[in-house]
């Protein structure tokens, strides 16, 4: 069996990369190793050498690095480069990606911004790599670079960080399986620990992939990748692999698309024309999509699942419209250790006034359609397709069909 279709090096004049803080650790973890395992080999031991690793040499612990840093002062401004704030997305019927007054916060500080620039600073040390030219400074740039990179990927796959509402969710007090929380956490973390904690026994064993097998690192969550790639990349996406690599050939003004469009095109795969409003370009006047690199393209499709599930319509209606605190002052926060899933499942449940999600409508339908699995996957595919066009070896012959055999 194919373990996926997907080619993942960048041909001269081609409009695909050649076949993914938002998530906790979890997710970002899940996300960098997914990447790791589609990764070309010329790729990896680059990577390594930019980390400066020694010994054992894996992507996943550094993926949360930039939510553990953000609190540090000189980290501090990084921290509204994780999400990107939409106007006029509220309510769910205009779901605007943005809205007439464009996109909160300062320009180009957003997460769309901070991968193409993360891009851009590693395309350039890259080239003065390979002349010899590279200095300590530039060797330091280059590993805060990719480790920014590797996160903000993981943070574009993450629906709430695309949405300035209620901050991102952090704003919204909700209840999970009669334990209160609020809405960011809930996604942040919460809907892919219920999912380990409930993972079929069979995926415990190996699987007969000895290219997924050797980037699994013993982890609780190891299972859950194992059914991901099995289920997910392997099985109901592997005809739309080559789709999430997609990028308009052009950037030019199109025409409205309704967020049901949006939706439609996410979860069935189906390429429906560039998503943006009014006059905007196809990359919402960010300059952030070329030809090769698109991250307002791909977050587009993403941003619609918030007017689809991810804000359920009861939030918008009495008792629970009203209901909101304030958890945070940071926007969009992120967990980036697993202490919050503890604390969470080790509380004792108890009645409480907020909105009780841990239901068949709410997060059995998100199960049921393999939402969260499919923005990891997403996630990890891309990731890889970016550091591979990054840093694969150009000379190899074999990167032009690069293909996985089970």
């Amino acid at each position: 069996m194919r373990f996926s279709r997907v080619s993942l090096i960048l041909a001269a004049g081609s409009a695909i990369i050649p076949s993914v803080s938002a998530w906790g650790a979890v997710g970002h973890e899940i996300i960098a190793t997914v990447a790791q395992m589609h990764l070309h080999p010329s790729v990896m031991p680059i990577l390594c050498d930019i980390l400066n690793y020694k010994g054992n040499c894996h992507l996943a612990p550094v993926a949360a690095w930039a939510d553990r840093i953000r609190g540090l002062p000189q980290y501090r401004w990084t921290g509204p480069l994780h999400y990107i704030g939409a106007t006029d997305d509220y309510p769910s019927e205009t779901c605007a990606f943005p809205g007439e007054r464009g996109w909160e916060g300062r320009r180009n500080i957003n997460v769309l911004s901070g991968i193409r620039n993360t891009t851009n600073t590693l395309e350039s040390y890259m080239s003065l790599r390979k002349a010899g030219l590279t200095t300590e400074s530039d060797e330091d740039a280059a590993q805060v670079a990719l480790k920014f990179l590797i996160h903000f990927v993981g943070d574009m796959h993450m629906p709430l960080h695309l949405t300035g509402r209620d901050r991102g969710g952090n704003g919204i007090k909700v209840s999970f399986d009669k334990r209160v929380t609020n809405l960011h956490s809930l996604w942040d973390s919460l809907l892919i620990a219920k999912r380990i904690r409930t993972i079929p026994s069979n995926y415990t064993r190996p699987l007969p992939l000895p290219d997924v097998e050797s980037q699994l690192r013993g982890t609780i969550y190891d299972p859950y990748i194992r059914r991901v790639v099995w289920e997910g990349i392997t099985g109901k996406y592997e005809d739309e692999l080559d789709s999430w690599l997609t990028c308009p050939a052009e950037l030019s003004v199109q025409p409205l698309q309704t967020h049901w469009e949006q939706w439609l095109s996410w979860t069935f795969g189906r390429r429906i024309g560039a998503w943006i409003v009014g006059s905007h370009l196809t990359d919402g006047g960010l300059n952030t999509d070329d030809e090769t690199l698109c991250p307002y393209h791909w977050a587009a499709p993403i941003h619609a699942l918030n007017c689809q599930i991810v804000f359920p319509k009861a939030l918008d209606e009495p008792p629970y419209n009203h209901v909101s605190f304030s958890g945070s002052t940071d926007d969009h926060a992120c967990n980036s250790s697993n202490q919050s899933l503890e604390v969470h499942w080790l509380s004792r449940p108890r009645k409480n006034p907020y909105l009780e999600l841990d239901t068949p409508e709410y997060s059995g339908a998100i199960e049921d359609a393999w939402i969260v699995e499919k923005l990891m996957s997403q996630g990890g595919i891309r990731l890889a397709a970016v550091l591979n066009w990054l840093f694969a070896d150009m000379d190899d012959s074999s990167l032009l069909n690069r293909t996985y055999i089970l």
